[in-house]
């Protein structure tokens, strides 16, 4: 069965981000597709410390084995797509859940390459958009198709459970879960290349 990993990037367990991506999680069960909701949490996240100890190793795991990273990266192996959920925080995403992310993407870039994503801000007032564009950059340099809806992936609420007035953000993530479901359905059933044609990476620095 298809599956898609959702991610709660929200130190708040059932929280407004909870809210948003259990709407996506519930519509991708209604279209037959089997979801997991997991939770960064409120424990300490490390940072990349650029020391390329996952490059020599072929788990694709990150070096540091103390937080949710690692988790993240073996249930990345079986997930077919994935949803990124963040609270904003002065404009930005959390910054736990981008550390998670960067080091995930670059000790285990081979098990989200070329698998659909979709990210999902929620906020007070401002920053959405800019949380949501800062998301979605590291998703689009593994060559992983993106998902969207019929607006930017954004729902709104302060105190938790406020999302859920928000009908617009609610459908909003439907939307996005019915777009999702459909992206999959046309990669599983049309006799298409699991991947398409790449190229050798050609790096150039500007600084010679």
């Amino acid at each position: 069965m298809t599956k898609v990993l959702l991610i709660n990037g929200s130190p708040i367990k059932e929280g407004n981000t909870f809210i948003a991506l259990s709407e996506v999680a519930k519509t991708l069960e209604q279209e037959g597709i089997e979801t997991e909701i997991m939770q960064l949490g409120n424990k300490p996240v490390r940072g990349c410390i650029a020391c390329q100890t996952c490059k020599k190793k072929d788990n694709g795991l990150c070096t540091f084995d103390d937080d949710v990273c690692n988790k993240l990266c073996k249930k990345a192996a079986e997930a077919d797509a994935f949803v990124f959920g963040s609270p904003v925080y002065w404009g930005q995403p959390n910054g736990a859940l981008l550390a998670v992310i960067q080091r995930a993407l670059y000790a285990d870039g081979k098990d989200f390459s070329y698998k659909p994503f979709a990210n999902v801000a929620v906020c007070r007032r401002g920053g959405a958009t800019a949380a949501f564009s800062t998301m979605n950059m590291a998703f689009q340099m593994l060559n992983m198709p993106q998902v969207t809806s019929q607006y930017w992936n954004v729902v709104y609420g302060r105190i938790p459970g406020e999302a859920s007035q928000d009908i617009e953000g609610l459908q909003t993530m439907r939307t996005l879960a019915y777009n999702m479901s459909w992206m999959l359905s046309k990669i599983k059933t049309t006799n298409t290349p699991a991947r398409p044609k790449s190229e050798t990476w050609s790096p150039m620095n500007f600084i010679r």
